[in-house]
């Protein structure tokens, strides 16, 4: 088997088929013999009717129910353990991906034997940029990240440009320290050697993590701009209250893995990043 798409679907049932119904385009290369890929449906327990859709309308595509809200890196992990393609392909399902593109990260992984983890350029559905290949998050990081306040009235301030990249063009290829969970091609053999990804994150920072040690293992992180996918953004993830205090657990569980502080540091740290968390929650119910 070439490559196995791994799509992780929690009420997705407005966007999925035309996520799945782009892939046959997507897969197919300008010449040589086509891949041979399978899909796998990865559903977080539903309860839109979305697996349902797929078995009706796309049933080429196997489901895989997981029985509960497992969480992205979870479900994720079940995807891998349930497919055999030397390439994986992780999917959210509001990814629509432009003809040939992940043929084009299949490409850019034969040619480049170091390279663990492609991605492609992503655009929202306007039309811009989503800057989705990143530095190595800093503690700032939860400051001046791609959706904070201080980074809407200060874009250009030095820890947004260099957390998001802005002084790279993003149309030429270069390995990159972590790039978006939302879409990525992954080499079986490097995931063989550095594991799947930490179900200690429910979602969100699951991909940097991943990335991370993809890095410290020695195998690189390439953006590839030629392949394009569309993100429908948000449309997978909701502002749901839960979404809000995992995405900042999540901070928390990353920074004490990978930047370890002494006791007190990291209690003020982590109850900063909380305080924040529920200020977010407040503001989300008065905006509901």
């Amino acid at each position: 088997m070439d490559l196995s798409v791994v799509v992780i679907t929690y009420q997705s049932r407005a966007h999925i088929l035309e996520c799945l119904r782009s892939l046959e385009s997507a897969l197919r290369m300008a010449d040589g013999p086509p891949l041979v890929w399978e899909c796998l449906v990865v559903d977080n327990d539903s309860s839109d009717g979305g697996p349902e859709l797929v078995e009706r309308d796309a049933p080429w595509a196997r489901v895989l129910r997981t029985g509960g809200n497992l969480g992205y890196a979870k479900a994720v992990n079940r995807g891998l353990a349930a497919t055999s393609g030397r390439y994986v392909l992780v999917s959210n399902p509001d990814c629509v991906w432009d003809a040939g593109s992940i043929a084009t990260l299949a490409g850019w992984l034969d040619s480049h034997p170091r390279c663990g983890i492609a991605a492609p350029r992503i655009h929202n559905t306007d039309g811009t940029l989503e800057y989705s290949a990143r530095a190595y998050p800093t503690p700032f990081a939860f400051l001046f990240n791609r959706y904070s306040l201080l980074s809407r009235l200060l874009p250009r301030n030095p820890w947004t440009r260099r957390y998001l990249l802005l002084d790279w063009d993003h149309e030429s290829p270069r390995e990159v320290d972590w790039v978006s969970g939302a879409a990525m091609l992954a080499r079986r053999e490097a995931v063989t050697k550095v594991g799947g990804m930490d179900e200690a994150f429910f979602m969100f920072n699951e991909d940097v993590d991943w990335c991370r040690r993809m890095n410290l293992a020695g195998w690189s992180v390439d953006y590839v701009p030629a392949a394009r996918v569309v993100h429908h953004i948000g449309a997978s993830e909701g502002t749901s209250d839960r979404v809000i205090l995992e995405r900042h657990r999540g901070m928390i569980h990353y920074f004490r893995k990978h930047h370890p502080a002494p006791a007190p540091l990291d209690a003020l740290a982590a109850a900063f990043i909380m305080a924040r968390a529920r200020l977010l929650v407040a503001m989300n119910r008065r905006g509901r």
